[in-house]
């Protein structure tokens, strides 16, 4: 297994990894920059927010995008298009937006973090086409990556401060019965954002693992897929067939000369498909 740098150390903080052909590739967020990267046939194109920080973006059923920042909604009607704030998701300067997608009934699913960390102080959130808000997890640590299967009967959910990945059933749309799905030993780092493949298998990124991991459905680690970096923060299926593991890494907090390539993002062809992108029908 081979595994490419596809752009170099091009961000500080980059997550939120996410295709869509819409937007003629790959799209993900570099944090604390406000930027929005898209990478296409002709390279990587950058699109500042003008926000304290760029939590993720996710593609609009009827074009254009949405994007969270750190307490803000943002939506474009196009793929390039300006970002106009129409909703705000909180009023705690101490608390930020992080990871999140949309499920299958096109409704935004948005968590939060303290910025340093407390415990209990994020949440999880959904945003509705019509835009109204509603809380489904409270007292989160850090809400990061949460993803749906393919029929949409189960998600994954990882609120990193637990060191856990769990499952939720859902049920009329609503996430019911959560429980333990995989915990990550502290020495293999914690769980940051995830995506589910085609075949069930659910593939987590190592925050300070300097890994991805693979897990089958019934939670056995099938696969660790090893970078040069100690902070991967997220992954995502794209390119031909979605059939490539792309790989957003971080060099936030890293010492200035610790001589790594974190902030880059990654790609490895692992032999199997993803699922089509979940879009947000406001």
């Amino acid at each position: 297994m081979r595994v490419e740098n596809v752009t170099g150390p091009i961000a500080g903080h980059a997550e939120g990894p996410v295709w869509a052909a819409a937007w003629g590739g790959l799209r993900w967020v570099d944090g604390a920059a406000g930027d929005l990267l898209t990478l296409r046939d002709d390279g990587v194109t950058r699109q500042h927010v003008d926000d304290e920080f760029m939590a993720f973006v996710r593609p609009r059923r009827d074009g254009g995008f949405v994007a969270v920042g750190a307490r803000t909604l943002y939506l474009a009607d196009e793929a390039d298009g300006e970002a106009r704030a129409v909703a705000q998701l909180g009023d705690d300067r101490g608390v930020r937006m992080n990871d999140g997608c949309c499920d299958p009934h096109g409704r935004l699913l948005a968590g939060s973090m303290a910025y340093d960390s407390a415990p209990g102080r994020g949440s999880l959130r959904r945003i509705d086409a019509d835009l109204s808000i509603s809380v489904v997890l409270p007292e989160v640590g850090i809400s990061n990556g949460i993803a749906f299967t393919s029929e949409g009967s189960h998600a994954y959910y990882a609120d990193t401060a637990t060191g856990r990945v769990d499952v939720f059933d859902v049920s009329d749309g609503d996430l019911v019965n959560r429980r333990p799905f995989v915990s990550i030993p502290s020495d293999a780092g914690a769980p940051d954002g995830l995506c589910v493949a085609a075949d069930g298998s659910v593939w987590v990124a190592l925050w300070g693992g300097s890994a991805v991991h693979g897990y089958d459905s019934s939670g056995a680690l099938i696969e660790s897929i090893r970078l040069p970096v100690p902070q991967v923060s997220a992954c995502t299926f794209g390119g031909h067939g979605l059939s490539t593991l792309f790989i957003t890494t971080s060099a936030q907090g890293l010492d200035p000369d610790h001589g790594t390539e974190a902030g880059s993002l990654f790609a490895v062809d692992l032999g199997i498909r993803g699922l089509p992108t979940l879009p947000f029908a406001g």
